[in-house]
């Protein structure tokens, strides 16, 4: 999922920004070339290869799933052990307790990274690209679902395999869709939603919208990211920034005008507690947040999920976390580990691994799996993203390569919706903190 609550970052965790945490990485690595960093003098870290250790925040709480399937891999590799380690409640405690292990630590095996972390470490060779390891691991790259494991590739090689994937998914109240005589279907483009959304406002009551946006903290800039590729817009095409281009101020200003001019829309922390509750009548929300909409809504609401409007190409885009190695372990322990890695992304795996959380399954085969079949009858609002895959792509560059870019542009579509402010004054503020980021922490960094 993409994680409302494991993207949020509480207030006192903001003190080691995104751009703070760089800077430690970079540290790390240049320690790292010194051989003086991280336990064993900051070269190769040795270790019982046949001792893995997995660092994970159980995303999608599957902590009791993954134990389930380290007995599996255990039993069908016996000479093979695995240690799974609580390595912090979301995606940025795991990446900080890793950032300090890489500075003098014991370096785990295996490391859950989010979509918006892995980069980081991948520019600073603190996780080995995979692809060399592949045959021995016995890892088969074409049953992985094509656009999550191409998330992970840059410069032609892989740094990470998806373990919990979601995309997002348009939820709408069929109850209030009739009510405002509306076809039960999601809208086919971002522009029939505009006419739609005073019909339903209009029978709505009070402090009640026909839509709700997640905020800056959770998920603004991710479930917002598709809605402006069908304008024309992106965040970046590469590393060339697109904040001011002409059709993301488009789509800027058709987010500004249905919250504060149309006043059908609305920006809410918990926007899907709020459409399972009826506060809302529709909304983009993670396939992860299915189970819960699913809770809330029992008994009280009918709703169903379609597509993002996608007038002419993909208008979703994907999110959650892979699994990545560190760089300066043993080659031993790399294949063991991503032995490890194929296994609980097997197609068995990775289909009740989704049924339990909400993600969805990361290999192609996998939606044959007879438990995922079983489940998909008995579910069909689940069956939604797996429809939509082939609508969906990678992420922009200038969102999740860019240090810090998940808040800064989050917090700049805020402005536009809460504070109702201009929204190419916004964007370009956007675009100059981007350029720097890019410009002093990325771009040295690349290969020449």
């Amino acid at each position: 999922m993409s994680d409302a609550v494991t993207r949020s970052v509480a207030g006192t965790r903001r003190a080691l920004s995104r751009r703070g945490f760089l800077g430690l990485s970079v540290a790390a690595a240049g320690a790292g070339a010194a051989a003086c960093a991280g336990m064993g003098g900051g070269g190769v870290q040795g270790g019982d290869p046949n001792n893995i250790t997995f660092w994970s925040n159980h995303p999608g709480t599957s902590k009791r799933r993954e134990l389930a399937m380290i007995d599996a891999f255990q039993a069908a590799h016996p000479g093979l052990r695995v240690t799974l380690v609580d390595a912090g409640k979301d995606y940025e405690e795991v990446s900080t307790k890793f950032n300090a292990a890489l500075i003098g630590g014991q370096l785990p095996d295996i490391v859950v990274l989010s979509d918006v972390w892995w980069f980081n470490f991948a520019i600073n060779k603190a996780i080995t690209p995979l692809d060399q390891y592949f045959g021995d691991a016995g890892v088969r790259l074409d049953d992985y679902v094509d656009t999550f494991v191409n998330d992970y590739k840059f410069q032609g090689k892989h740094y990470a395999l998806p373990y919990a994937r979601s995309t997002q998914i348009f939820c709408y109240n069929q109850d209030v869709w009739a009510k405002a005589g509306l076809p039960q279907r999601g809208p086919q483009s971002w522009q029939e939603f505009d006419e739609w959304g005073p019909k339903i406002q209009s029978v709505l009551g009070p402090n009640k919208w026909a839509h709700g946006w997640y905020n800056a903290t959770n998920n603004l800039s991710w479930t917002f990211q598709g809605p402006m590729w069908t304008f024309g817009g992106a965040y970046s095409d590469g590393w060339n920034l697109k904040f001011t281009d002409p059709a993301t101020i488009a789509a800027g200003n058709a987010l500004r005008e249905m919250i504060n001019v149309k006043r059908y829309a609305s920006i809410r922390p918990q926007a899907a507690t709020d459409f399972g509750t009826g506060v809302i009548a529709s909304a983009i929300t993670s396939t992860g947040d299915l189970a819960g909409i699913n809770a809330n809504a029992k008994g009280k609401l009918s709703f169903a999920t379609d597509f993002l409007p996608h007038p002419s190409g993909p208008g979703c885009t994907t999110g959650g976390a892979g699994l990545a190695i560190p760089e300066r372990i043993s080659d031993e322990r790399k294949v063991n580990a991503l032995k490890f890695v194929e296994f609980i992304t097997d197609p068995a795996n990775t289909a009740t691994f989704a049924q339990s959380t909400g993600y969805i399954p990361v290999r192609k085969s996998a939606q044959q799996d007879p438990s995922e079949v079983a489940f998909l009858a008995k579910n069909p609002n689940f069956q939604t993203a797996l429809n939509q895959l082939p609508l969906t792509k990678s992420q922009d560059y200038g969102r999740v390569f860019l240090p810090g870019a998940d808040q800064i542009i989050g917090t700049g579509l805020e402005q536009i919706g809460l504070r109702n402010q201009d929204v190419h004054s916004v964007m370009s503020s956007v675009q100059n903190q981007m350029h720097g980021i890019y410009t002093r922490q990325v771009a040295p960094k690349l290969p020449k």
